[in-house]
């Protein structure tokens, strides 16, 4: 994990996920949300996404993925998020999901990062995050 002076304003990391169809039954089951958009295919026809769409709150799990395994890294504290939905992800696609500094409270010893979740070139998550880089 780097320090908190080695930090740099437009740091990035990313990574690629898609979620299955499994991924999405088993969120379901641990976090109690079993909205049919995310479960029954033929109720999400009849929606406004036309198909089943993934678990925002999955989705946007995947930044604390990031923040766990390459930047910050383990040992950062997730300490604050926002996120905004713009547009659904759908299970078996493929998205990019990135985190970039956008700022630093050194007396803090705080992070501010922008978050994106990108699928077939357009924003589907936008928001940031702040974590506390212990010493």
């Amino acid at each position: 994990m780097l320090s908190i002076t080695e930090y740099k304003v437009g740091m990035c990391a990313e990574i690629t996920h898609s979620f299955s169809e499994n991924d999405v039954e088993l969120f379901s089951k641990l976090s109690g949300d079993v909205n049919p958009v995310h479960l029954n295919d033929e109720y999400a026809k009849t929606t406004i996404f036309g198909k089943r769409i993934v678990h925002g709150a999955l989705a946007s799990s995947i930044f604390s993925t990031i923040f766990a395994n390459k930047l910050p890294g383990a040992g950062c504290i997730f300490f604050r998020s926002e996120n905004k939905f713009l547009r659904p992800i759908y299970l078996n696609t493929e998205v990019l999901f990135k985190v970039e500094v956008s700022g630093i409270l050194q007396e803090k010893k705080r992070v501010i990062f922008k978050t994106f979740a990108i699928s077939k070139d357009q924003e589907c998550i936008v928001g940031m995050a702040e974590l506390y880089i212990p010493e």
